[in-house]
């Protein structure tokens, strides 16, 4: 590296390559500082909250049925392991002993020849070796049965855990409509005790009297006892919601407000009972199938080794051992006779299911517009909240002002500050409400 100097003054020599380095060094320094301080703003200001969707989702994470879904998927790998083996040989072991009221004798007689007959007491043991070459089917159709058994259980399990969505939003929404009174219990509070003090001023001007500062005060307990029934009431809905989630939430953890999102009423419906009936119908279908298997030949080879008396030989009355081998052909019509009746039982089956359905989807699309109904009439309700509030602090301002003249008692003006502070606690619960249906409607219909 070629470094260049430049002479400013006799005895001063700058190198720019280390200038240049401790410059690179500084800007480096300040990146890590400023990502730093932009990690620990960020954990400082998410420390303390919860959203809706991080409750829905360690709820189904601590829910205890959620081990179901290992459970099926073992359950589905051991039946279809077991399925597998029906292609491995098969061996059986017989044993067999027995008398014979008569048995086969040759039936002339030859000269200087003793011919004995068969003995009417016979014993056998038996070890045979099948060989399955063609089933008809049967081991394809019991995997398929497995697999199909195995979806229905897990999506009646989906149906179940989807149900815990509801519960959380529940409690969820109980508690910020009961934050929103909080608020509205201490603004209460703070005006409350701005009137204790003008009253108090006003009884040393000889406005207002001792009952009219007891007023006040009465007020001001009663608010206060409010409040601690709110802070129970959180606590109680705060300490489910730890249950659900699994994880301790404290009592000063804040809940955010969840997002509207989009929704509407001609949204497909998604829900997970759906994707239930719908693997139901397969699980039918595949039954269907599974009859051919039941008129279909068997194919498969044989081996059969045994020791006996009479051995293959039958003219033969010692014991001796023999084997056998060949091939099987087994072909059972039995299943016709019920082939019929059973296709009509999947028939109304699957009618049934259909049925079932159709009501599912009558309900929930009835259940989605009364939601969307509520929604829309909260909307118009908010409209006028504003004004409302408006209107009432007009009303409460002019109360002050006549109870400093003199003209206007002071149960009169906490009348009216009770109303003001109730026409705002009704807008905020108007908010929540209306956040509340929002997120009703998108369970009812979009599964979300």
């Amino acid at each position: 590296m070629e470094h260049h100097y430049k002479q400013l003054e006799p005895g001063c020599i700058f190198y720019f390559p280390i200038f240049a380095e401790k410059k690179l060094i500084e800007k480096k320094s300040m990146k890590r500082m400023i990502l730093l301080l932009s990690f620990l703003m960020v954990v400082s200001w998410m420390y303390g909250q919860i959203t809706l969707e991080e409750c829905r989702q360690k709820t189904q994470d601590n829910y205890p049925l959620v081990r179901q879904y290992s459970l099926i998927e073992k359950t589905k790998e051991y039946n279809l392991n077991n399925a597998s083996k029906g292609n491995l040989p098969q061996f059986s072991l017989s044993a067999k002993a027995s008398y014979q009221s008569d048995v086969t004798e040759l039936p002339v007689k030859i000269p200087g020849i003793d011919i004995k007959g068969q003995p009417k007491d016979q014993y056998q043991v038996m070890l045979e070796l099948k060989q399955n070459i063609w089933d008809g089917g049967e081991i394809h159709s019991k995997k398929e049965r497995i697999l199909a058994s195995s979806d229905v259980e897990r999506e009646k399990l989906n149906v179940d855990m989807y149900a815990l969505n509801e519960r959380v939003d529940q409690i969820y929404f109980g508690i910020l409509s009961l934050d929103e009174q909080l608020i509205q219990n201490r603004l209460l509070q703070e005006d409350l005790e701005r009137s204790y003090r003008q009253i108090s001023a006003y009884m040393e001007n000889g406005i207002a009297n001792q009952a009219d500062l007891d007023a006040v005060k009465v007020e001001q307990l009663n608010t206060r006892q409010k409040r601690i029934e709110l802070t129970s009431l959180r606590q109680a809905y705060l300490k489910m919601l730890s249950l659900l989630t699994g994880e301790e939430l404290a009592e000063d953890t804040k809940l955010m407000k969840p997002l509207e999102g989009e929704y509407s009423l001609l949204n497909e419906i998604r829900r997970p009972e759906l994707t239930w009936f719908d693997a139901q119908n397969n699980q039918l279908g595949i039954q269907e199938e599974a009859l051919k298997v039941g008129y279909l030949p068997r194919l498969g080879l044989f081996v059969q080794g045994a020791y006996g008396n009479p051995g293959l030989n039958m003219l033969k009355d010692e014991f001796a051992p023999f084997y056998i081998a060949g091939v099987r052909l087994s072909w059972n019509f039995g299943s016709l006779y019920t082939l019929r009746n059973d296709k009509k039982v999947i028939a109304s089956n699957r009618q049934q299911l259909q049925t079932n359905r159709d009501v599912f989807l009558f309900n929930t699309r009835l259940q989605a517009t009364q939601q969307n109904s509520d929604i829309v009439s909260m909307r118009k309700q908010m409209q006028d909240d504003e004004e409302i509030i408006r209107l009432r602090t007009n009303i409460r301002l002019a109360a002050e002002a006549k109870v400093a003249n003199g003209t206007l008692t002071v149960t009169d003006m906490l009348r009216e500050i009770t109303s003001e502070n109730m026409a705002r606690q009704t807008k905020a619960l108007h908010e929540v409400q209306l956040l509340m249906n929002i997120w009703k409607l998108k369970y009812t219909i979009n599964g979300e």
